[in-house]
């Protein structure tokens, strides 16, 4: 068995999906319109698009281990702010580390490779106890993660590798993730789903960070899984430039391929907050096609494009707030001398249908699996 073929289930959600919604999303109904002739639409793709979707009510995270430290200081360093991923986990670890009682700042790297990296070196000079990685490539800065490290630094990372865990090769601690390969594969497989097998995929990528790779990878395996569907175009459009060159790109894209391409997908949907005004000049219905579909990572303009209909019809959001609050905990363990949780966060899916539930209201994927209260009873805090 191997990801390019994926034979594995990907963890996901199940508990709570009632069976209207899940019938009505199999079917495309309230989502991307089915097409009038239908495809190929693997058995083993719907069910795993039906089951992503149910309410992640249950506490699957750990139930011990060691005591909250005191007295610590900690840097969270995150490639952009501006990203609401690396935003909401650094505000969740925010959160989490008061709870603590440690010292705590957030440093902005402005969104490209060299000045996350000025901003690392920025939060080595302060001399914390931990630094906390947000979306900071672990490959790209080992250099620099080398000193932190000898400088006695523990490091914690968020989206720093394409997988969660330890990372081979780098001081990291342990990388805190949803599945990144898990979440392309929904986000794809989506897409086959909602358009019952005829979707025309265009994917939008930047492949100078390995999560991103994984993430691509993952889109387009589901895509190409479907015998019927079309991989139209893959398009490099730069991260830390996604406001001045998605317009651009999203104007070319119409004018290249017209209505070929029903499905956008991309790896983080801050390229839809600036592909909307392109879509709506050029007289695209707010239905499309194209419809937007995102591998992460559930932003306030997302949740609402999607409630409201609004072009994106789907996102693969991670619990970023919870996320912070793993990253603290993760970073007591690492302080401690103990070894990493191992928790790994489940795949779940958003669409019209659930995108009031699991903390929905407030435009965030926030579980209601009282993450705080769990934390803190490892801890020892109240």
């Amino acid at each position: 068995m191997n990801r390019n073929e994926w034979r594995n289930p990907v963890r996901v959600a199940v508990i709570g999906a009632t069976a209207a919604s899940l019938v009505a999303l199999a079917a495309g109904i309230g989502s991307a319109p089915v097409r009038a002739a239908g495809g190929d639409v693997p058995a083993d793709m719907r069910k795993l698009v039906e089951a992503s979707v149910g309410p992640q009510t249950g506490w699957d995270g750990p139930t011990a281990g060691p005591k909250a430290l005191k007295d610590k200081s900690v840097v969270f360093v995150s490639l952009t702010q501006l990203s609401s991923g690396n935003l909401d986990a650094s505000k969740g670890a925010e959160e989490a580390a008061k709870a603590l009682g440690w010292k705590y700042r957030i440093l902005d790297g402005q969104g490209s490779a060299a000045t996350g990296a000025a901003a690392l070196e920025q939060a080595i000079a302060l001399k914390p106890d931990g630094i906390i990685l947000g979306s900071i490539s672990a490959e790209n800065n080992k250099e620099i993660l080398a000193r932190a490290a000898a400088a006695g630094i523990k490091i914690v990372s968020w989206h720093s590798a394409d997988k969660p865990g330890p990372i081979a090769g780098a001081p990291i601690y342990t990388n805190v993730s949803t599945d990144p390969y898990d979440i392309a594969y929904m986000a794809g497989a989506y897409a086959v789903v909602s358009s019952n097998g005829t979707a025309g995929a265009d994917v939008i990528t930047d492949k100078q960070y390995a999560i991103v790779v994984t993430k691509t990878n993952g889109i387009e395996d589901a895509i190409k899984k479907c015998s019927t569907c079309t991989l139209v175009s893959e398009d490099t459009v730069e991260f830390g430039q996604a406001s001045q060159r998605t317009p651009a790109f999203f104007s070319s894209l119409l004018q290249r391929f017209g209505k070929k391409v029903t499905h956008v997908l991309t790896f983080n949907e801050i390229y839809f907050d600036f592909a909307v005004p392109v879509l709506k000049a050029a007289g695209i219905p707010p239905e499309g096609p194209p419809n937007l579909v995102a591998a992460g990572d559930g932003s306030v303009s997302a949740y609402q494009r999607i409630r409201n209909g609004q072009y994106q019809t789907a996102t693969v959001p991670e619990p970023a707030y919870m996320h912070g609050w793993q990253l603290i905990d993760e970073m007591n363990r690492a302080l401690s001398g103990a070894p990493p949780s191992g928790f790994v966060t489940k795949v779940h899916l958003v669409t019209k249908e659930n995108v009031d539930a699991d903390g929905g209201k407030d435009n965030r994927f926030d579980p209601a699996n009282d993450y705080r209260g769990h934390y803190k009873a490892i801890w020892g805090v109240q």
